[in-house]
């Protein structure tokens, strides 16, 4: 059964989705305007059936979560924010799965919370040391809220144009919308500085001491493989990575059941399939 509800963190409220029974597993949203903790997991969540309890929140400033006052959101209160949600639902060992700049928040998380972390998957993510603004993120964090921002946004993320559907584009847009005051704060220009921000230093990824799979699209141009994922095989002790060719930037999207199937079999490998 999947259910949406909102619980206090740290006295600010933290909206979510919840779904299943079993050992745990945190979903982290990425950083594109519109972006909910549901929009970008509820159908993985559902493949992933009742076995598994999946945890997506809305992170602050996204969805109904909102940036706590005198906050304005960044890695730090993001990976906090998401410990606390853990801790609030009373769950002592997690897995956790971040997109994008979800994926930088999920090490970071690894890293602070070694005890309750027991593995990460970090799809497309943003975090490794040197990596720059591209423009193609820089585009997605200046997307105007309406059908023409969303659109071009969507374009931008995924190499299959066919996946760019009215319906997909009305979804976002609308979205866009409900959440355009929130998230002009959290990336305004110059956008450079948000990806340094976002940065893991060598300390950080060397305290990250569980098993880690990082996923990637081979023609992902939002955080190219050659500066987001590759250089972080140097600084982790325990990694792989998988790299789908003819995809963007949104493996779960454009590879949904290889995506399902490699998620399920790194987590669990006694019952993946």
């Amino acid at each position: 059964m999947t259910a949406l509800r909102t619980v206090a963190v740290d006295g600010s409220p933290v909206h979510l989705l919840e779904s299943g029974t079993g050992p745990a597993v945190l979903m982290l949203h990425g950083s594109g305007p519109g972006t909910t903790g549901s929009g970008a997991w509820a159908a993985t969540a559902q493949a992933l059936g009742t076995s598994r309890h999946v945890v997506a929140p809305d992170q602050a400033g996204f969805g109904g979560t909102p940036v706590p006052a005198g906050s304005r959101g960044g890695l730090r209160l993001w990976t906090e924010q998401a410990a606390g949600l853990m801790d609030a639902l009373g769950i002592e060992h997690y897995a956790v799965v971040g997109h994008s700049m979800g994926g930088a928040v999920a090490l970071a998380l690894a890293a602070a919370r070694p005890q309750q972390v027991t593995h990460v998957v970090a799809v497309s993510t943003m975090g490794a040391p040197g990596a720059p603004l591209s423009a193609e993120l820089d585009a997605i964090w200046a997307a105007p809220a309406g059908p023409d921002g969303a659109r071009d946004m969507l374009s931008r993320l995924v190499l299959d144009q066919a996946l760019v559907t009215d319906s997909a584009v009305d979804a976002r847009a609308a979205a866009m919308r409900a959440g355009a005051a929130a998230f002009a704060s959290l990336f305004p220009p110059p956008r450079a500085r948000w990806v340094e921000g976002l940065t893991l230093s060598a300390q950080t990824l060397a305290a990250v001491r569980v098993p880690v799979l990082l996923v990637h699209g081979a023609e992902d141009r939002v955080t190219p493989l050659e500066t987001a994922a590759q250089p972080l095989l140097d600084h982790l002790a325990d990694v792989r990575l998988h790299v789908f060719g003819r995809c963007g930037h949104v493996p779960a999207i454009e590879h949904p059941h290889e995506f399902r199937q490699l998620l399920s079999c790194f987590l669990h490998p006694d019952r993946g399939q």
